[in-house]
C-alpha cells in the first residue's frame, strides 16, 4: 500500500516537473517570424498544400515560437523571382522548383529535374544518400542560399497535343509550351518551344497559337481544362522523371536560427517531401479516369521519339558539362549514380512493377 502511494506521488511529481520544465525551455528560445514566397498559386493545392503543412509543423515543433507565413506567387514577388527574393533578403525563405533558374545556370536543374533524369525515389536517394545534397549545397552557397527538400510530383505527363504525335516528322515545327533543358532539347528535335504562363495556356491552345503544352500530371492538368482543346494526352514526360521541389533559405537568416529551430526545419521538410508524393500517387489515378471519360486520348511517345529525345538530351548535357565547370562537377557523379540506380532497378523493382502491370491487364 505504501509502495503504491509512493509511486503515485512520484508520477504526479514527475508530471508537474515536466510541465514546469517545458515552458522554461521554451522561454529560452526567441520568437521568430519569417515570410516564405512561393512560386505557385493556391490552386495547385497539392504543391502549395505541402508547403502549408511545412509551416504548420515548424510552428508545432517550436511551441508556436517560430512562425512562417507562406505567400502565393505574385503576392510578394512573381513566381519566377523567388530565388532572387531569397538571395536579396527580401524574404527569408522561398518555395520553388530549382529548374526555374535554368537561365542563370543549368546546374540549378539537378536540384529538381533534368531530361531522362532520376525518378522520385532515385532523386531522394541521390540527394539524401548519394552525395547530391553536399554538391548542391556547395553550389547554392554561391547564391547565399541553403536548400531543403520540399516534395516531388513523381514522373510527370508528356503534355497535351492538338494532333497525334507519331513520328519525328510530327515534331518538326511543333509549337509547344515548354522551357528550360526540355525546351533546349525540343528545339534540337525541330520543335518551337514557347514560354507561356499557366493561366494563358488554354487560350493559346484554343486559338492555335501553340500546338501543345506540358504542365504536371492528371490531378493538376484537369484543373486547366486542356482536354477540351488538345485531347491527345502523352506519356511519359521524359524531361521530368522525378521533379523535386525545394525550400530556399537565406543563408544569413539560417545561421541566426537556434539549432532547435534548424532541426524543426529539417524534420518538417522531410515530412512534406513524403506527403506530396503520396498525395499525387493517391489522386492521379482517379483524375486520369475522369479526364479519359471527358475525352482525353491517352498515348505513349513512340520509341523513335523517345530514342531521339534521349540522344539529344545526352548531347545537350555533355556540351554543357564541357563548358560549365559547376555543371560538370555535379553532372559526372550524378551520371554514375543514375547508371547504378537504373541497373539496380532492372533487377527487382522494374521487373516486379512490370509484371504487376501486365497481370492487372489480363
Amino acid at each position: 500500500m505504501e509502495r503504491r502511494s509512493f509511486l503515485k506521488k512520484a508520477a504526479v511529481g514527475a508530471t508537474a516537473g515536466a510541465a514546469i520544465a517545458a515552458p522554461a525551455l521554451a522561454q529560452t528560445l526567441p520568437t521568430v517570424s519569417w515570410r516564405m514566397a512561393s512560386s505557385f498559386p493556391k490552386t495547385l493545392d497539392t504543391i502549395f498544400g505541402a508547403a502549408d503543412l511545412f509551416v504548420k509543423r515548424v510552428a508545432m515543433l517550436t511551441g508556436g515560437k517560430f512562425q512562417i507565413r507562406q505567400f502565393a506567387a505574385g503576392d510578394i514577388v512573381p513566381g519566377l523571382q523567388v530565388m532572387d527574393a531569397v538571395q536579396a533578403g527580401t524574404v527569408e525563405m522561398g518555395h520553388t522548383p530549382s529548374y526555374y533558374y535554368f537561365g542563370k545556370d543549368p546546374t540549378f536543374a539537378f536540384d529538381c529535374a533534368v531530361p531522362f533524369g532520376l525518378t522520385s525515389r532515385q532523386q531522394t536517394a541521390w540527394m539524401d544518400q548519394g552525395g547530391g545534397r553536399a554538391l548542391m549545397r556547395e553550389f547554392f552557397k554561391g547564391y547565399g542560399i541553403v536548400n531543403f527538400f520540399a516534395g516531388n510530383t513523381g514522373t510527370q505527363m508528356g503534355g497535351w497535343y492538338r494532333k497525334e504525335i507519331k513520328t519525328m516528322a510530327d515534331i518538326k515545327g511543333l509549337k509547344i509550351r515548354i522551357a528550360g533543358f526540355a525546351g533546349r532539347v525540343m528545339e534540337r528535335l525541330g520543335a518551337v518551344p514557347q514560354q507561356i504562363p499557366a493561366g494563358d495556356v488554354y487560350a493559346a491552345l484554343e486559338k492555335g497559337t501553340i500546338d501543345a503544352a506540358e504542365w504536371v500530371g492528371p490531378y493538376d492538368d484537369e484543373k486547366l481544362g486542356l482536354v477540351k482543346v488538345a485531347p491527345h494526352y502523352y506519356s511519359p514526360g521524359w524531361w521530368e522523371a522525378g521533379p523535386q521541389l525545394s525550400f530556399y533559405i537565406n543563408i544569413k537568416e539560417w545561421e541566426k536560427l537556434p539549432k532547435e529551430y534548424q532541426a524543426a526545419i529539417e524534420v518538417a521538410s522531410y515530412e512534406c517531401h513524403v506527403v506530396m508524393q503520396a498525395e499525387y500517387d493517391a489522386k492521379n489515378p482517379a483524375a486520369l479516369a475522369r479526364l479519359m471519360k471527358n475525352g482525353a486520348k491517352l498515348h505513349n511517345f513512340s520509341k523513335e521519339i523517345m530514342d531521339a529525345a534521349f540522344k539529344e538530351s545526352t548531347a545537350v548535357m555533355e556540351e554543357e558539362a564541357a563548358r560549365n565547370a559547376k555543371f560538370r562537377k555535379v553532372y559526372e557523379p550524378w551520371k554514375r549514380f543514375r547508371h547504378d540506380q537504373n541497373q539496380w532497378a532492372s533487377v527487382a523493382e522494374a521487373t516486379m512493377q512490370n509484371y504487376l502491370i501486365g497481370a492487372g491487364r489480363k
